[in-house]
C-alpha cells in the first residue's frame, strides 16, 4: 500500500540544475501554460530481483496548486485524493480510509512539477539521460537528505509525458505508462474532496470538523 501511495504522489523539489536537452524541452512544452490535466495509466511494480508483479489501471486527475486523485480500476479499485490540505486512500475491499496531512506526502513529488516547473530545479538534480524506447528521458534525483526513492525517470514522447520510471530505496521498481491526456479541461468540482464513505474504518489525521455552537 505505501508504494501505490508513493507512487500516486509521485504523481504530485535545492540545486539550480537547469538540465537543457530534448527532453527538458518536452517537458517544458507539454507544462506550458498547464493548470490542470486528466488521462489514463497502467502500472506495473518489480521487486529488487526484477519480478514483475500485477499490472493495475486506472485515471488519473491533477490540478494546480496541490489537488490530484489517482483511481485504480483494476485488477482491484483503490482512490487516492489530495485535496490541497490532506491526502486520502480509500481501500473498499478492506473498507478503509487513511488520511495523512498532504505536506508529508507530496515532499517529493516528481510529477508535481507538471503544474510549477520552479519545483524542478528547487528540489530535483536533474540531468538528460538520452533516447531509449523511442523517449527522450529526463532523470530526477531528489535534493533532500531523506529521499523516498533513489531517482525517478521520465520519458517524453513528441505530445508529452509517456511514461515514468521510478526506483525506491530497497531495489523495488515501478512503471508507469501514461495515454490520453487531457490539458486544462473541464473537471468536476467533486474531483478533489474526498468524503469517507458510510461504515469506513478511518485511520490517520483526520481533519477537525468546527461545529457551531447550539443557542
Amino acid at each position: 500500500m505505501k508504494r501505490l501511495l508513493l507512487a500516486a504522489t509521485l504523481f504530485l523539489s535545492c540545486l539550480p540544475a537547469f538540465a537543457a536537452g530534448p527532453a527538458r524541452e518536452r517537458l517544458d512544452a507539454f507544462a506550458k501554460g498547464l493548470h490542470s490535466v486528466t488521462g489514463r495509466f497502467s502500472q506495473t511494480l518489480s521487486n529488487a530481483n526484477g519480478d514483475p508483479g500485477k499490472t493495475s489501471s486506472g485515471t488519473l486527475a491533477l490540478q494546480a496548486p496541490r489537488e490530484f486523485r489517482w483511481e485504480t480500476l483494476a485488477p482491484y479499485k483503490q482512490t487516492i485524493v489530495a485535496d490541497g490540505s490532506r491526502v486520502w486512500l480509500y481501500d473498499p475491499d478492506l473498507e478503509q480510509v487513511t488520511v495523512r496531512k498532504q505536506s508529508t506526502e507530496e515532499a517529493q513529488s516528481p510529477l508535481t512539477v507538471l503544474t510549477d516547473l520552479s519545483l524542478l530545479d528547487r528540489d530535483f538534480k536533474v540531468t538528460e539521460q538520452g533516447e531509449r524506447d523511442g523517449l527522450q528521458w529526463l532523470r530526477l534525483k531528489s535534493t533532500s537528505k531523506d529521499p523516498q526513492f533513489d531517482y525517478a525517470d521520465l520519458g517524453f514522447d513528441a505530445s508529452g509525458l509517456a511514461r515514468m520510471e521510478f526506483r525506491d530505496q530497497l531495489g523495488n521498481t515501478t512503471r508507469i505508462q501514461f495515454a490520453g491526456w487531457q490539458k486544462n479541461g473541464p473537471i468536476p468540482a467533486d474531483t478533489f474532496h474526498f468524503v469517507p464513505p458510510p461504515g469506513a474504518d478511518v485511520i490517520g489525521d483526520q481533519p477537525v470538523i468546527e461545529t457551531q455552537p447550539l443557542h
